[in-house]
């Protein structure tokens, strides 16, 4: 049996510990609201639990099944999905980047996709925020969007020979390139070691150098009073007869227990968060729950993100330092000039050996295999890589749908649709002719133009209009007020940079609006 700290009714429970969820117990346990955080995953420990090992930190992602369909299927598991208190915050890269204010414009000002139902400087005081709260470090000057600088903290330094190379390609080009902004130490903070380059970010910081919510967010809820219940499956949102959400039911070894609660708040992420609204129909709600608007589980957007490998012929080691150590954004807005609207940013990124040989076996011409692999491996050393972040426009007929097979805990699984529209693809070749000049002016040959995806996006988005949203723009739902959504799934585009700091400051931004509605008894 579980050990339980509240047992009767709680102020607030949410669903999902990663990066809105952390930043969502820690700011309402923090106001002396009552909160319950349930996770499929498991609480670990980073100085027990993680390893430099890329093949058994594959446990940090959502390795369960997920039917995939669509023209281009996306791979699913940790490359884009955390499993575990802390969610993906345990195994991102830590680019830290704002969206800028032409991300929540989009049909405005080139006529694609929609707006959201707020603007940047809605968003600004919570980035601020957020990058004080967790110490972000960055460049003197960051030349891009609506924020300049300075960061909390000093940039790293120094790079890697592959974030030297890629900035010495940039410039031969005339391309404007910076240190990235990253949520990882270059300076003790709150009793947390400096970064030392050890380079397995995406596999769990032992050091905790880097942020997560596992180790930031979560233990200031639970010094708060939140209680954090770990390899918790949520699996369905109860509803009362007033149409009000009661509470949620999980499962913990094999046993169904019932967590009820005021205030329900799923922050399960892009995938998960549909699946169990979807999972949760009532006759009252047969479509599932906040889907009045038959909008759960459409429109979800990923990030295009293909690399480009080029051999040089000195030594890159891309094992070194951060993974992510410099980047451009010269080509984030829409140029007349091009044959596509939106678009993307670029970062030097690193390669650990495993995921470089997984990665060129999927290059395009066809498979690599057999002696091919075994000759580029041995050069491993020699390669250098650029990696897209490259907006993706929604597309309703991109979606997250319940399939008929069934899981452990006899629910319909997750079948995840997902094809490039014409623009996503013309912005995609445009990014890998640039990445490709960017390696080749430093003296690359490109050998692997790699196709991938990141960043999963939308399926409950924002929007002033109930008949075409699921939330508000503080992901209160439409159609149970006492019912929040809060991660990624809310988004209404994707924007061409890394998201993660946008759902932290929109999840801060979320819980002053919760503090102020049931301060005022109107939630």
């Amino acid at each position: 049996m579980i050990k339980r700290k509240y047992t009767g009714e709680v102020d607030v429970v949410i669903v999902g510990a990663g990066a809105a969820g952390g930043v969502l117990a820690k700011e309402l346990s923090e106001a002396g609201m009552s909160v319950v955080v349930l996770d499929a995953g498991p609480f670990r420990d980073p100085q027990k639990d993680f390893a430099s090992d890329e093949l058994s930190m594959k446990n940090l992602g959502w390795q369960e099944t997920r039917i995939v369909d669509g023209q281009n299927p996306l791979t699913m598991g940790h490359n884009n999905s955390g499993r575990g208190i802390g969610g993906g915050t345990v195994h991102f890269t830590a680019v830290f980047l704002r969206f800028h204010d032409i991300d929540f414009k989009a049909r405005t000002l080139d006529g694609v996709a929609d707006d959201w139902p707020m603007d940047y400087e809605d968003l600004e005081p919570y980035y601020d925020k957020i990058e004080k709260e967790i110490a972000v470090s960055g460049p003197k000057h960051f030349p891009w969007g609506n924020f300049h600088g300075p960061y909390p903290y000093p940039e790293r330094e120094p790079l890697s020979p592959n974030a030297y190379l890629f900035q010495n390609g940039c410039a031969k080009l005339g391309i404007q390139s910076t240190v990235a902004p990253l949520a990882i130490l270059s300076a003790p903070f709150e009793g947390r070691p400096p970064c030392i380059n050890r380079g397995f970010c995406n596999q769990g910081c032992m050091p905790d150098s880097k942020f997560s919510t596992l180790i930031v967010h979560i233990p200031k809820a639970i010094a708060a009073g939140a209680e954090v219940l770990a390899d918790c499956m949520v699996t369905q949102v109860l509803v009362g007869k007033d149409g009000r959400a009661t509470g949620v039911t999980f499962v913990h070894d094999g046993v169904t227990y019932e967590q009820k609660a005021k205030l329900v708040i799923l922050s399960a992420y892009v995938v998960e968060t549909p699946r169990l609204l979807l999972n949760s129909a009532t006759s009252r709600f047969p479509d599932g729950l906040a889907n009045s608007s038959g909008m759960v589980g459409k429109s979800i957007m990923v990030h295009s993100s293909h690399d480009v490998y080029a051999k040089f012929d000195r030594e890159i080691r891309l094992y070194k330092g951060t993974p992510v150590l410099a980047t451009t954004q010269d080509f984030y807005r829409t140029n007349p000039n091009n044959d596509f609207v939106r678009g993307y940013t670029l970062h030097a990124h690193g390669a650990r050996p495993v995921a470089f040989a997984t990665g060129i076996t999927k290059a395009e011409g066809g498979p690599i295999w057999g002696s091919r692999i075994r000759e580029a491996m041995l050069d491993y050393n020699y390669y250098g890589r650029v990696t897209l972040v490259g907006e993706v426009l929604p597309d309703v007929r991109n979606q997250v749908t319940l399939a008929d097979e069934k899981d452990e805990y006899g629910l319909p699984r997750a079948k995840v649709t997902f094809s490039y529209g014409d623009n996503d693809q013309r912005l995609i070749r445009h990014a890998v002719k640039t990445m490709s000049a960017i390696m080749e002016a430093e003296g690359g040959k490109v050998e692997f133009v790699v196709p991938d995806t990141a960043h999963m996006m939308g399926g409950c988005r924002m929007g002033d209009n109930p008949q075409t949203s699921v939330v508000n723009s503080f992901g209160r739902s439409h159609d149970i007020p006492n019912l929040f959504i809060c991660d990624a799934s809310i988004f209404v585009t994707s924007g061409g940079g890394n998201p993660t700091n946008t759902v932290m400051a929109l999840a801060a931004r979320t819980a002053d609006y919760i503090k102020e509605k049931a301060s005022m008894q109107e939630l």
